[in-house]
């Protein structure tokens, strides 16, 4: 997984890992395994984060498929709301800032 702008700016801590995971991805679906290996964290490492993520309800039961519990972002939670405007915030900026960057170039 490439590093995003909320990584570069909070850190590249696990956590910080799978919640950047979904914020870039709010609207599906993912059980602990997908999440583990997108966001590039072990599925020990996982636990601590995932009940964490559920306790503070940043993260709700969806459904299960197999034996397999699927989870997303819980979007009635205001935190999360927060989490996901200052990510677009920061992409939004980070975007302005490359393209100036190119635009620079091209004029040179």
């Amino acid at each position: 997984m490439n590093e995003s702008i909320f990584l570069r700016v909070f850190g590249d801590a696990p956590y910080l890992r799978v919640l950047d995971f979904f914020l870039n991805y709010p609207d599906f679906d993912y059980s602990k395994t997908h999440v583990a290996r997108e966001a590039g964290v072990s599925r020990i490492t996982i636990e601590g984060i995932w009940s964490k993520l559920v306790k503070e309800k940043i993260l709700v039961g969806t459904r299960e498929l197999g034996r397999a519990r699927l989870f997303k972002l819980n979007r009635g939670n205001q935190l999360v709301e927060k989490l996901l405007k200052i990510d677009y915030e920061l992409s939004t900026t980070d975007a302005k800032s490359l393209s100036e960057r190119k635009l620079a170039l091209v004029k040179a």
